[in-house]
């Protein structure tokens, strides 16, 4: 499931190539065809982001509302300059302008939806390290409190929204923290300094469209190694590095099940 930089980075896309401009809306698939038809002709006014949900607002004063989207375990987006390729009934939306293209394929979630929708969506979700204003202190009052493990917390939507699995392992790593650490044992200095390191790292995920958590000392240039090989790319300290050789202890990285996805993590570098 793409992280929330991923979804950020789709939000200044489509405002980028869309914003401002007449469209065409249409759905090959047909599952989105009759509000697709209400979009057709009008421009996307803005494009905005909250984890791991898009939002495309249209109307302007009239108000027709907000595209949500919420790309789950098999969404995709294809953007590209126009024309476009010939449509496929696996698009469940397309919207074209005389430059560009954007075809939507296997989203969990794809709805027009009113303001008050919206604002619902907003309000289950817990603060976004990438949507500025967002206060920190919402999740640390849900994490301070909770028996839950820290690794499983930030994996929660309404603690923390965008956090997936990459950014779980890695932040984890980077502060020293035990992942099965309960969230009541986090102390506040440790809190804010991994909202600040999410908040930076997810940042440059969106600038640089991948996950990239090593710091400088650490890449192949400064160690001598070989970069990482794997199709999610991006320099990583313990993510999908079951068995390998901790890149700061030399320790063998493990992996288990919790909050049903694979945890990574270095027991000698993030000691109970």
């Amino acid at each position: 499931m793409p992280e929330g930089h991923t979804i950020h980075r789709l939000a200044q896309d489509y405002a980028g190539r869309f914003r401002g401009r007449p469209l065409r809306a249409t759905s090959p698939q047909g599952k989105f065809s009759d509000s697709a038809a209400l979009l057709d002709g009008q421009p996307l006014d803005t494009a905005e982001a909250h984890g791991k949900h898009l939002f495309l607002g249209f109307g302007g004063a009239e108000g027709l509302g907000w595209v949500h989207i919420h790309l789950g375990l098999f969404g995709k987006v294809a953007l590209g300059e126009a024309p476009a390729p010939p449509t496929t009934e696996t698009i469940r939306l397309r919207l074209v302008n005389e430059s560009y293209y954007a075809d939507l394929r296997g989203p969990t979630t794809c709805a027009l939806i009113t303001d008050g929708e919206k604002r619902a969506v907003h309000d289950r979700l817990g603060p976004d390290p990438l949507r500025p204003g967002d206060d920190p202190d919402r999740a640390w009052r849900r994490i301070s409190a909770s028996r839950t493990t820290v690794a499983a917390l930030l994996m929660d939507q309404k603690v923390v929204a965008g956090v997936g699995n990459v950014y779980r392992a890695e932040v984890l790593f980077r502060h020293r923290i035990d992942p099965y650490l309960p969230g009541r044992d986090v102390t506040r200095a440790q809190w804010e300094a991994v909202w600040a390191d999410l908040v930076a790292l997810m940042r440059e995920g969106v600038r640089n469209n991948r996950i990239d958590t090593v710091r400088p000392e650490h890449t192949p240039e400064a160690m001598g190694r070989p970069p990482r090989v794997d199709d999610h790319g991006g320099e990583v300290y313990v993510y999908r590095r079951a068995n390998m050789p901790c890149h700061i202890c030399g320790g063998e990285i493990r992996t288990a099940g919790l909050a049903a996805r694979n945890l990574f993590w270095c027991p000698a570098c993030q000691k109970p």
